[in-house]
């Protein structure tokens, strides 16, 4: 068992949400549907000044379904160059 964490720019949720339910069909899911902070390259604080936001979702999947999440993300960080998607995966320990 993985637990995986994506987080992404709101923009893109509904397409990273789409694929993994088309991919791995037994996917479940949380969305924390606003998320702010600072990435790599920018802050997301929904304010005047940085009001962009991001989503961030959380699966438990099996080992066996871990290249299709990747190749998910992989997937939809080429068709939107310029928004921040990261995926986090650690092994669970239960």
């Amino acid at each position: 068992m993985i637990r995986c964490e994506i987080i992404a720019n709101q923009s893109v949720q509904e397409e990273i949400t789409v694929l993994l339910e088309e991919k791995v069909p037994d996917i479940q899911y949380t969305i924390v549907p606003l998320v702010t902070g600072r990435g790599k390259n920018s802050y997301k604080l929904g304010n005047s000044t940085w009001p962009e936001t991001n989503f961030l979702l959380i699966s438990y999947i099996d080992d066996k379904d871990l290249s299709m999440v990747k190749a998910v993300v992989s997937a939809v960080k080429q068709k939107f160059t310029g928004e921040g998607i990261e995926l986090f995966c650690v092994k669970s320990l239960t």
